[in-house]
């Protein structure tokens, strides 16, 4: 069993970067860790992935604006979002996976909520 836990959400402003942190009970070098989304009312959305490789995968929407990268020591993978926009207003999930990016994941944290203000 893996337990992940998000971190750093909050509320920011429009423009802001936030950075999000999943942290792991357990090395995630051999796996996909992915982040998604989901915003009120709507479904969960893939947001990027880095892969196990170390190669990383963004959504289309929001490619120019997301960095992910990954501290295996520290067994976190970070989620940076830059220019944020209030349609970013979501609670942020990241999932632990081991045969595609695409899924299926096997864990899931409890999420972190970031809220933007225009």
């Amino acid at each position: 069993q893996v337990q992940l836990v998000e971190s750093g959400g909050g509320l920011v402003q429009a423009g802001d970067s936030v950075r999000l942190s999943c942290a792991a009970s357990q090395g995630t070098f051999l796996r996909y860790v992915g982040w998604f989304r989901q915003a009120p009312g709507k479904d969960r959305t893939f947001v990027g992935a880095i892969m196990r490789s170390g190669g990383v995968m963004f959504s289309d929407s929001m490619k120019n604006r997301i960095r992910i990268s990954r501290d295996e020591a520290k067994r976190t993978v970070d989620l940076l979002i830059e220019d944020l926009k209030p349609e970013d207003t979501a609670v942020y999930y990241c999932g632990l996976g081991s045969v595609s990016y695409r899924g299926p994941y096997d864990y899931w944290g409890q999420g972190t909520q970031v809220t933007v203000s225009a």
